[in-house]
């Protein structure tokens, strides 16, 4: 039986999906671990390798599969709950770990201090640029998560067991959020014992077609309106609301700086006041204002 889990779950990532599922192999450790590959349907080649690296590897690899296409929500729950580790590490198809020791170094210092999750800096490399991320602090407070998340999700390894009890006390799968593991680690930071290793140990890839990176201005609008209502959510729900002024101007300013360029007059001004309406207090958020007069010059300069 594996200590450790990798779960991987994937969609069309044929160009990188072994490059994921090498850097796994490669993994020094004194350990078993194993790789779970959530594979949603794909429509290129990924399950094929897949299929490949699971007969050359048949005790180390697995695949969770379906005949139709369950969507990014299920197929990461689904995954996860295939995980037969003590531990789970999270990977995406297009993502990989960058150092050998990464698992064993995590696990090591899971197993001695008791905590349910640790993380490590990661590198965001996209097709032009790569930069360590976060550039700061790695923050292991509740409070300090929701201001700023720095657990990027491929540099993660938990309890399994915490992330299934995160999953029966949040429900996330009701809530329309759209993004799975920024949910998942503020709920480890509210609840648990959380560690960091200042160390890069993996890569993120960015790319321009992936949910959280997505070059239409609708979808980036979209997304990141959700990242900051998870966080407004967490923050009622774990912290008494104490963050609430701070976390409703940010996601009001994201979300209006967003339509400072695009979008009506109207959408604009709709947006606005249904923020002010849940909050009052942003009806004196002086930016608003400001981004409203940009999006009017904006406008005419066009």
């Amino acid at each position: 039986m594996p200590l450790l889990s990798v779960c991987m779950t994937t969609y069309n990532h044929e160009r990188y999906i072994a490059q994921a599922i090498e850097s796994v192999l490669c993994q020094q450790t004194t350990f078993a671990v194993e790789v779970v590959i959530g594979e949603d349907c794909s429509t290129d080649g990924t399950l094929q390798i897949c299929r490949e690296y699971e007969n050359c590897y048949p005790d180390r690899v697995r695949i969770i599969a379906s005949e139709h296409n369950v969507g990014m929500h299920e197929n990461y729950r689904r995954t996860i709950e295939a995980c037969r580790g003590k531990y789970i590490a999270m990977l995406d198809g297009d993502d990989w770990f960058s150092d050998t020791q990464k698992l064993q170094m995590q696990v090591e210092l899971l197993e001695k201090c008791g905590a349910a999750m640790c993380y490590t800096r990661s590198e965001r490399r996209s097709e032009s640029d790569s930069t360590i991320y976060p550039q700061g602090a790695l923050h292991t407070s509740f409070e300090d998560m929701l201001r700023l998340n720095t657990a990027e999700n491929c540099t993660t390894v938990a309890l399994r067991d915490k992330i299934l009890e995160y999953y029966a006390e949040v429900n996330p799968q009701t809530k329309g959020w759209l993004t799975d593991d920024l949910p998942m680690w503020l709920w480890f930071a509210a609840t648990q014992s959380i560690v960091a290793i200042d160390r890069v140990t993996a890569v993120h890839r960015v790319l321009s077609t992936s949910v959280s990176h997505s070059e239409q201005w609708q979808k980036q609008l979209d997304f990141c309106y959700s990242l900051d209502s998870i966080m407004l959510w967490f923050d009622e729900h774990y912290n008494d609301g104490h963050l609430r002024r701070f976390l409703s101007c940010r996601r009001q300013n994201r979300a209006l700086w967003l339509l400072s360029y695009h979008g009506s007059v109207a959408r604009y001004l709709k947006l606005w006041w249904s923020t002010c309406r849940e909050h009052p207090h942003l009806i004196y958020n002086i930016a608003s204002y400001g981004l409203f007069l940009k999006k009017i010059f904006w406008r005419m300069w066009q």
